[in-house]
Formats: structure tokens, sequence, C-alpha cells
């Protein structure tokens, strides 16, 4: 993966400056359970090698001058691969709870801000002598589906690989001789960021954040930009829930394994995506919840990310779409049917949608502004999902084998983040609560879980050869092998 731009994207600049609520941080991160310990000598030269190819991970952020424009990434002097690779060891008896609860803590600490942030932590000492490996990324040095592609670059095929390829010199000599942005040029790159949109531009966004009434009568002379950005922001219908209405910075995470076979195959019987089958069993298992809890409610409003990730992507590439999806009780055949047709819009308005063009009005607008702005549009989503593709071959660290995955999705103001996960046949599912607003993480958990058993009911029948294991295609293996050059 190339990154060779030193600016942020205005959508990067945009979640940088959301951290100054700490609700909305986006901090992302994965669990990885591995077989054994990996040999952390080979990890650290892994990662050393992995951080000449990828610059952000040995890059810090660098604020613009004045703030007058997107901050850059600079090299940082002190970088420490021991610092960002760290290993430790649970306490007896090593299940999975303690684990959890441990991600949950580390990833709710806040980066150091004078540091590349990332880290990558291996926790020893697991039921069975079982290991793993907790990332924890901002979302600012790459999204979801870009950590997959990063992974190409310190995952191998065999356990043991053999010694690499070395790097290509000009990748090496870019990696060695790059000098950070002296003044001169961050200035001129904060003037022009400040020079992007037309004064006319800035002039609507200033009338309108002047007088909030006039987003209604919005006319066709503003600028499209502003005007889908004023219609996000025009949506300030509440979070349907009457039990997530509490939001806090307390965090509880739960998991669930569910099989990637019967998910497709469901998803295919009733006419639909793997996407559909997972937002589905999402708001399946809401209502579920709900209703046992004495309170039921029609619909909930659902956030997901859409990745827009070409060949040509750097860090971050992907949009938010909302929708409201039906929660009450009804066979999940019929909810299926109705958040099918629901996605599918939402993918056209997601399509015709650009984040990165918001971003690039809501430059302007104070940090205050955009926070508050912000803060009340995600008080109208009840909960967010993601979907990951990982891989469908063995994969190993370090001489260690990865055996499962559970994403940790970022709250972002939301009382639950599902995120799914595919690898080897296997779908995890990390599902991020804030702790304040879910009284009963196990019963959601417990609710998602029957979600997918109700679904994958509507599966075929599984040929008595079939593993459930994807297949292992020889396009798949050479994108993997194709890490290393």
């Amino acid at each position: 993966m190339s990154d060779h731009e030193k600016r942020m994207s205005d959508t990067e600049s945009l979640m940088w400056r959301l951290e100054k609520d700490p609700y909305l941080a986006s901090s992302f991160a994965n669990i990885t359970i591995l077989d054994k310990s990996p040999n952390m000598d080979l990890l650290y030269a892994r990662m050393e090698r992995t951080a000449m190819l990828f610059p952000r991970l040995r890059r810090r952020v660098q604020p613009a001058p004045g703030n007058l424009g997107n901050p850059t990434w600079v090299d940082d002097p002190s970088f420490d691969i021991r610092y960002h690779v760290r290993n430790i060891s649970l306490a007896a008896p090593g299940d999975m709870r303690q684990l959890l609860d441990l991600a949950t803590l580390l990833v709710a600490d806040p980066f150091d801000r004078s540091r590349p942030l990332w880290h990558f932590v291996i926790v020893d000492g697991l039921v069975g002598g079982r290991s793993a490996l907790i990332q924890k990324l901002h979302h600012t040095v790459v999204d979801g589906q870009g950590g997959i592609e990063l992974s190409m670059q310190y995952l191998d095929l065999q356990r043991d690989p053999g010694p690499l390829p070395p790097i290509d010199p000009d990748i090496m000599n870019a990696a060695t001789l790059a000098s950070p942005t002296d003044a001169t040029d961050a200035l001129r790159g904060a003037m022009n960021d400040s020079l992007r949109l037309p004064l006319a531009v800035l002039r609507q966004v200033r009338d309108v954040l002047s007088d909030p009434s006039l987003i209604s009568s919005i006319g066709s002379s503003t600028s499209a930009t502003v005007k889908e950005l004023f219609a996000q922001l025009s949506e300030t219908d509440a979070a349907r829930s009457p039990l997530w209405t509490t939001r806090s910075l307390r965090r509880r995470m739960e998991i669930a394994n569910v099989s990637y076979h019967d998910m497709r195959g469901a998803a295919k019987h009733l006419g639909g995506t793997l996407n559909t089958a997972f937002v589905t069993a999402t708001a399946h298992a809401a209502g579920m919840y709900h209703r046992e809890l004495g309170a039921p409610v029609e619909s909930l409003r659902a956030s997901m990310a859409i990745s827009t990730r070409t060949s040509d992507s750097g860090g971050n590439a992907f949009t938010l779409a909302r929708m409201l999806v039906p929660t009450a009780d009804m066979p999940i055949d019929e909810r299926f049917v109705a958040v099918n047709e629901i996605l599918n819009s939402a993918r056209t308005g997601a399509t015709n949608s650009s984040l990165e063009a918001i971003a690039t009005v809501s430059s302007v607008i104070p940090t205050s502004v955009v926070t508050r702005l912000a803060r009340a549009q995600a008080e109208t989503v009840d909960f967010a999902t993601s979907n990951v593709r990982s891989a469908g071959i063995p994969l190993f660290l370090a001489g260690s084998q990865m055996l499962e995955n559970y994403p940790i999705g970022p709250l972002g103001g939301v009382a639950v983040n599902v995120t799914l996960m595919s690898y080897m046949g296997k779908m995890g599912v990390g599902i991020n609560i804030d702790d304040a607003a879910v009284e009963s993480p196990a019963l959601l958990r417990d609710s998602l879980t029957q979600s997918f058993t109700e679904l994958f009911a509507h599966a075929p029948a599984r040929d008595s050869t079939s593993t459930g294991v994807m297949p292992e295609t020889d396009s798949t293996k050479r994108r993997w092998w194709r890490r290393s050059r």
C-alpha cells in the first residue's frame, strides 16, 4: 500500500478534529486469537519492515499553522517499534471475558498525539496455551478495509515462510530520506487548503450557520455540496430507542461467531446479499432485545459504513449511510425483504454522496461547531454496523496461526456498534457497547446469536462434503504474495 501523501484528506482531518469531543473518538481495533505466542523478535522485525512500506505507521500528526488547513504527517524522530508493539500476559484463568475486558480498556485509552497512532499488543496466557493480538489503529491512519490490506504486509501464508525479499531501494530511500515539512511548506499547504472553497460557498456556509432556519430554504443557487451537508444536518429526528438514551465513555465488548456458509446461503436463498443478512439479523436482535425488556419499538435508525475503496485509494475510503430499519415483531424472512429494499436505496444514496466533499465544506466551520453538529447527528442513530472482508485462507503471524477475528468498531456517539469480519469460513462479530446505554449486554449478544440461528434456518442444507470454509483461490493467494514486492 503506497502512502506518500503527507497531508490528511478532508475526511481524515474531520475525524481528527471531532476527537475534541471524546464521545466522537474514531479509534478502532481487532482481536485476533492465535494458536500460540508469536516469535516477538520476528514480529518486531516484520513491523519495522511494514512501517517502511506504510509510512503512516512511523509518522505523527502535525497540526497546520494556525489550524488554517489540514494536519500533515511528519516523521517521528523518536519512533520506537517496541513502544508500538508490546507483549503482556493475562492472569489465570486467561478466559475470553478477561481478554475482552482488557481490549475494551486498551481501545478506550486515548492515543498519545505526539506519536504515531497505532498499537499492537500480544496477549499471552489464554486458556489452552493460546495467545491473542489486539490491534488498535486511529481511523485517520487507515479505515477498516484498508487495515485488512495493511495486514498483507505482516501476515504470512505459512508458519515459517523464510526470509522476505528486500524492499525496493526507491521505497527505502523515500522512507529514510523523507524530510519533515518545513514551516514555509506547512504554511503554503494551509493557505492552499483554505482557498479551495469559493468565497460564495463560504458565504453560504456562514449564512446558514448564523441562521439555521435558512436550512429549509436553501435554493437552486446553493452549491450542491453545501446542500448535501445541510440536508444531513437538517435530519435531527432523535434516535428511536426508548431504552438506549444515555451516553457515556464506559464500554463493554461482546462477541459472537457464525458460519460464513450459512450466512451466504440464507442471503442468496432470500434474494439479497450478505450485508442484507447481517443488517437483518442485527435489526431482528435489537427488536427482540427491546421486547424482552418491555419496550417494543417499531423501527430503529442504523448507520452503515460503505466502502468506496479502489486500487488507488489511500488511508480512508468510505462513506456512511443512515436508514430506518424495521424492528417490530415479524418473521425474519419478512424483515429480510424489507431491509433489502432499504439497503438498496441507502447504497444508491451513499453512491451519490461524497463524504470527502462534505468534509471539505466542514473544514471552514469552527471545530467547536463541528463537534456540536456531529454530536447532534450521532444522537439520531441507535446503532452502527460495518462489514469487513478478510481472507478465506489460513494466515500466520510471526510463526503463530490466526484462528479467529473479532473487530471492535468505533461507537462515535451511538449506543452500539456491530461489526462483522469474515475469516476461514467464520464470521466474527464484534459488539462494542456503551455500557450506560445498554442495560444488559449479554441479552443483546444472545439476541443476536438467536437472530442468526433464525436466519440460517433459511439457508440450503450443506453438502455433506462441505467444510463451510471459503475456498483458497489462486487469486486470493496472489494478492497476499504481492504484498512483499
